[in-house]
C-alpha cells in the first residue's frame, strides 16, 4: 500500500502488482479537462445562456458612448469650416459645413435615447394581419330619448 509521499513504483516493491492509481474513498476519478474550449476564443467571452436583455448599466454606457462620438464630429466639422474658409475663402462653403453640424446634438440624443434593437428572436407584438373585428360594435342600442 501507498504512503504518503512515497511514490508508487516504491510502494510496489514486488513489481507483482499492476500500477493502480489509488483515490481517497467515496472519490469519483475524473478524467483531465482539456485547457481549450471547443470554438476559438472560448475562453475570453463566456457563454450567453439566457435570453436576458443586457443590464442597464452596460445599456447607458452604450448610449453614452453613441452619444460622445456623434458628439465628437462637431468639433472637426468647426475645424473644417475655418480650414475651408482659409483656403478657398469662399464663407459658403463654410457656412454650408457649420449648417451640417448644427443638427447633430439633435441627432446624437435621438440615438443615444433609443431603445437597444430587436433581436430575431423577440416576438413581435403586432403581426401586420387585418382584423375583422371593429373598434365599435355594429349592433343597434336601446336608447331611452328624454
Amino acid at each position: 500500500m501507498q504512503r504518503d509521499g512515497e511514490s508508487q513504483a516504491e510502494s510496489s516493491a514486488g513489481g507483482d502488482r499492476p500500477d493502480v492509481e489509488i483515490h481517497p474513498a467515496g472519490s469519483i476519478p475524473m478524467p483531465p479537462r482539456p485547457s481549450a474550449g471547443c470554438f476559438p476564443g472560448e475562453q475570453d467571452h463566456p457563454a450567453l445562456i439566457t435570453e436576458a436583455a443586457t443590464s442597464l448599466d452596460q445599456q447607458h454606457r452604450n448610449r453614452v458612448r453613441r452619444y460622445t462620438i456623434i458628439m465628437a464630429f462637431r468639433i472637426p466639422c468647426l475645424v473644417l469650416s475655418a480650414v475651408a474658409y482659409s483656403l478657398w475663402g469662399n464663407w459658403v462653403i463654410s457656412l454650408l459645413i457649420i449648417g451640417v453640424s448644427i443638427p447633430l446634438p439633435w441627432v446624437a440624443v435621438l440615438i443615444a435615447n433609443d431603445r437597444p434593437p430587436r433581436s430575431k428572436e423577440e416576438p413581435s407584438r403586432w403581426d401586420g394581419r387585418e382584423d375583422d373585428r371593429k373598434a365599435l360594435e355594429s349592433r343597434p342600442h336601446n336608447s331611452i330619448d328624454g
